[in-house]
């Protein structure tokens, strides 16, 4: 059998399909995550792609099954041997074993998943995109384009002090209009008991509410979580083994320190039946069989079984972290307060009132929220001099104005009368 073997793609093919595909920078998306996210959505597709491209280019793998033919195969029955064991699937049978006689038994222990395995690598990568689609396709909803304020923030780092510091202003400026926009605008009972709501339901997606950013980012977050954990379950349908108690048996045999034997999940050498018919005889034949592409499978999916639990671990504490974060309100206020004692703005003890009241009755969830967006995509200087210039704007919308009314006429006030004498005024 010559290179062209159809399972495997040559490496002019695999050329072309990645030519046609956007190159990585433009597949990332925008930095308007956290790192946790991003080792989902980002890093994690990139390996499950480069892994696909591994298993499916003859360069790296070669041949993906060779099968050991009767002397009296001809070149034609060679290849067509090797076809059909490939599409057919082949069963494993320790070599210990005796070759079961039934036929039904073969089946059972059939391997069903090696032709898929590039596809099956795809999918999980589409898998572990589609919450950071769902992500980019619906925060816009919130009112504020999310890309361009991390965007703007990011190129104030290197821009002049006058163009940051103009760049800043404007950024304030856009932001308390967008905070003001969405304020609630009524305070009947309704809407008290939603405010009540929200604090524990994080998952309200209200933009009068100052929830909907901070409700959907966490939203994300449990469909990542349910993801990564869906994975195991996903290869354990695909591949038809306990593949979620892999990495346990992989470590014990460590542990044991147990010599490397052929892996029943992954096997080199597999057994294949087959018929050819010749006029009106059936002949059925049995042949032995390597996969080497196993070699490249089974290091594959050891490795991606510790990395989803990597993955899954990392995730999990994330979402607790934030779940925490919006259980806690003070820790909103904690986080402002940092910032603004940077540029010495709480002294006293009503400007700590006033922070409190900043935190959660203008920043609210969403504007806190945002701020930790910027911090983590550009730098904290940023947010310490936008949380600064939106700390005057909100100062000077409370700051308390003098009446100028005119004081009361007593009765001891006198005025003048003709011939200059006094009288009460209220005569």
């Amino acid at each position: 059998m010559g290179e062209g073997f159809f399972p495997l793609a040559s490496p002019t093919a695999v050329e072309g399909i990645l030519g046609a595909v956007p190159s990585i920078s433009k597949l990332r998306g925008n930095n308007n995550d956290d790192w946790i996210d991003r080792l989902n959505h980002r890093y994690t597709v990139i390996l499950l792609v480069i892994f696909a491209v591994v298993v499916s280019t003859g360069q790296f793998v070669g041949e993906p099954i060779q099968c050991w033919c009767p002397a009296e195969f001809t070149d034609a029955y060679e290849a067509y041997t090797t076809y059909i064991c490939w599409i057919s699937n082949t069963y494993y049978i320790p070599m210990e074993e005796t070759i079961p006689i039934d036929i039904r038994t073969r089946q059972e222990a059939e391997i069903t998943y090696y032709q898929w395995v590039p596809i099956i690598l795809l999918f999980q990568a589409l898998m572990f995109k589609i919450p950071n689609l769902f992500w980019r396709f619906t925060h816009s909803a919130s009112g504020v384009n999310l890309n361009k304020i991390v965007a703007m923030a990011e190129e104030t780092q290197v821009g002049s002090p006058e163009d940051r510091a103009e760049t800043i202003k404007n950024l304030a400026n856009y932001l308390d209009k967008w905070l003001g926009t969405y304020q609630e605008y009524r305070n009947n009972i309704f809407v008290r008991a939603k405010k009540k709501a929200e604090r524990f339901c994080f998952f309200i997606c209200d933009r009068r509410g100052g929830t909907y950013l901070i409700g959907l980012f966490i939203t994300i977050k449990v469909v990542y979580m349910a993801n990564v954990i869906g994975q195991f379950f996903i290869l354990n349908a695909f591949m038809a083994t306990k593949y979620n108690l892999y990495g346990f048996e992989v470590i014990q045999s460590l542990i044991d320190n147990e010599p490397v034997m052929e892996s029943p999940r992954f096997p080199r050498v597999t057994l294949c039946d087959f018929q050819i018919r010749q006029l009106q005889n059936l002949q059925r034949w049995t042949v032995q069989c390597v996969l080497p592409v196993n070699l490249f499978n089974e290091k594959i999916f050891i490795f991606l079984w510790f990395w989803f639990f990597l993955i899954a671990f990392l995730t999990a504490i994330n979402l607790l972290k934030w779940l925490f974060y919006q259980l806690y309100q003070n820790n909103k206020v904690q986080y402002v307060k940092k910032y603004l004692k940077i540029n010495n703005e709480i002294n006293t003890g009503f400007d700590k009132k006033l922070c409190a009241k900043f935190s959660r009755e203008y920043l609210r969830n969403d504007g806190v929220f945002l701020m930790y967006v910027i911090s983590k995509n550009a730098t904290n200087m940023v947010v310490t001099d936008l949380l600064h210039e939106l700390w005057k704007i909100f100062k000077e919308k409370h700051k308390p104005h003098s009446n100028n009314f005119d004081e009361p006429l007593l009765n001891s006030e006198k005025e003048p009368l003709e011939g200059g004498h006094l009288h009460n005024s209220s005569a």
